[in-house]
């Protein structure tokens, strides 16, 4: 089952854009547009056109079985009946969620990327599951159909590789590397590994590794054991210890172990020995007591 399911999603890569009903949006209003002559350039004339609050998005295959949406403890369910895209309460989930009240076993191959524009600018990215209720607050979605997974990948890449100074602009930087951390596309991981390595800025390579670990996999593992050993700043190697400690525990507590026995940098050491100590592990126990004796 799971073979077949690969499978089939393997095909509909191969087969270009991915085909998904629109969001479940309400208190607003949704346009649609093709995007056949490419996402940057269907984007850019509705960047142009905003002269107030808009939303465009598009949906993407994601690397595995998903559910991103609102959780808020105050409500009786304790769990997530949608999202606010204006203002709103609760907390993003990207594991469980909800659809009128009933709780899913398994997640969406799929995602909705969404981005707010306003006054010509992309301020803002967010992510959901195709089945998580959206309230608009007034404003217009624009929904694109038929982007392609490499031009969503493409364009996500330019806000991360985005210089402009400001919060706004690091922000944006963030959740593009999150969104591309979801993509199912290959091209996604080669861009966050890439990312990790050569990102002028300290803050984009850290970003880019803690992302890394959520996807795993030997490519992932790989960037992250040197980015510990050879990132030039030693903030950067600490958030890539931390990123050890993010993986599934029979590859990330091997190469703790490794780091806090053998990095050159006291700092580092120390971060792995810390994060050591929080995973409980016996193997991290039986170290423990082999630099005692």
């Amino acid at each position: 089952m799971k073979e077949r399911a690969r499978l089939a999603l393997g095909l509909a890569l191969l087969a270009g854009p991915v085909a998904a009903e629109q969001p479940r949006l309400s208190n607003g209003r949704t346009e649609t547009h093709p995007a056949a002559a490419g996402l940057e350039a269907t984007v850019r004339p509705l960047l142009r056109a905003a002269t107030s609050p808009v939303w465009i998005g598009w949906s993407a295959a994601t690397d595995r079985d998903r559910q991103m949406c609102c959780w808020d403890s105050g409500r009786d369910s304790g769990c997530c009946s949608g999202c606010r895209l204006e203002g709103g309460s609760g907390n993003w989930s990207a594991s469980s969620g909800t659809r009128d009240g009933v709780v899913k076993l398994e997640g969406d191959r799929e995602m909705l990327v969404l981005l707010r524009a306003e006054a010509g600018e992309i301020t803002k990215l967010r992510t959901f599951s195709p089945d998580c209720a959206l309230d608009g607050g007034g404003t217009t979605l624009h929904w694109l159909e038929g982007v392609r997974p490499g031009e969503s990948v493409r364009f996500l890449l330019g806000l991360a590789d985005d210089k402009s100074a400001g919060r706004t602009a690091q922000k944006l930087a963030d959740q593009a590397l999150s969104a591309l951390a979801f993509h199912a596309e290959p091209a996604a991981i080669d861009a966050l590994i890439d990312r990790a390595r050569r990102a002028d800025s300290s803050h984009v390579r850290g970003q880019a590794l803690f992302w890394l670990a959520q996807r795993a996999g030997d490519k992932a593992v790989q960037a992250i054991a040197r980015a510990v050993d050879e990132d030039p700043e030693t903030d950067v190697k600490k958030k890539a210890v931390f990123a050890l400690s993010q993986l599934p525990r029979d590859e990330g507590v091997p190469l703790l172990i490794q780091t806090a026995r053998a990095n050159k940098n006291p700092a580092v050491r120390k971060q792995a020995f810390f994060w050591l100590g929080q995973s409980r592990d016996s193997r991290a126990l039986a170290f423990f007591e082999e630099v005692l004796k």
